[in-house]
């Protein structure tokens, strides 16, 4: 997991409100484009910081592009953050 990336794209609330977007399931832009008031320039830098960060996956069918979590490298955040909070603590100890 290359950290900086999914911190800096985590970082942004927009970007956030994406990921717990997608949590339902897979969506269209159309689709999360519905839950934000920034133009469609603004919603595709989002979805392109989220793709670099390989927070989010993208799956071409005919026309549309079908966006969903990568689930992986979001296990590889939390066990990170954990093991980062789980050695804050052992050092208080």
């Amino acid at each position: 997991m290359k950290q900086e990336p999914v911190f800096k794209a985590l970082a942004d609330p927009s970007r956030r409100r994406i990921l717990g977007l997608l949590q339902r399931g897979s969506m269209t832009v159309g689709d999360l484009a519905r839950n934000f008031d920034f133009s469609a320039p603004s919603l595709s830098h989002h979805l392109s910081a989220l793709k670099a960060a390989d927070l989010v996956r993208s799956e071409r069918k005919g026309q549309t592009i079908v966006y969903s979590l990568n689930t992986t490298v979001l296990e590889d955040v939390s066990r990170f953050v954990l093991d980062l909070l789980d050695g804050t603590r052992r050092g208080r100890k």
